[in-house]
């Protein structure tokens, strides 16, 4: 059975708010990997319109990016993704689909297919999937910045029972002062 991993960049004081941070080569890096060893992208529609036409627009304009933005960008398109979406028409390329349908279930079944493991990002999607308790690791880049405000990490998400994670591993990258942390659910 394939896992669902959620990967975020948080603050020392729990912003997840994307337009709040800035992401350095190393931290790039970090993603790139996690991406090799996923084969599919799950996000909500907000999330979605944030990554996408940003990455494959990088990708197609890549002469003033930085080598590790072209590798994310690169890494990102070649991935197949699913949206959540109501109210979203159409995807922007066709290695993306959207669904309309029961998160729950879809989730399921994408977890029975063959294949590498799932990447879960935003923050709707994967609350509602931390809530249903479909999340199997969680992959935690803490950026030692206090913003003081943006959107906070499972804000009015209860939790039918408590979440016990154990970590399995952590990296630290030294020039930004950041740290990846990953948990398994136990």
């Amino acid at each position: 059975m394939r896992n669902v991993i959620f990967a975020i960049n948080i603050t020392l004081d729990g912003c997840v708010d994307h337009t709040k941070q800035v992401a350095d080569e190393a931290m790039l890096e970090y993603f790139i990997n996690l991406l090799r060893e996923v084969d599919l992208q799950v996000f909500g529609r907000k999330t979605y319109q944030l990554m996408v036409p940003y990455w494959p627009d990088v990708l197609k304009n890549q002469s003033s990016e930085t080598k590790a933005d072209i590798e994310f960008a690169r890494a990102f398109d070649s991935t197949r993704k699913v949206v959540f979406s109501r109210s979203l028409n159409s995807a922007e390329d066709g290695n993306t689909r959207i669904v309309r349908g029961n998160l729950r279930d879809e989730i399921l079944k994408l977890k029975q297919e063959q294949g590498k493991n799932i990447l879960v990002g935003g923050v709707d999607i994967p609350s509602q999937l931390i809530e249903l308790g479909l999340v199997d690791e969680y992959r935690f880049v803490v950026r030692p910045n206090i913003v003081g405000e943006g959107r906070r990490l499972l804000e009015g998400v209860s939790l039918p029972e408590k979440l016990h994670l154990k970590l399995v591993e952590s990296t630290t990258f030294l020039k930004s002062g950041s740290v990846a942390l990953r948990y398994l659910k136990q």
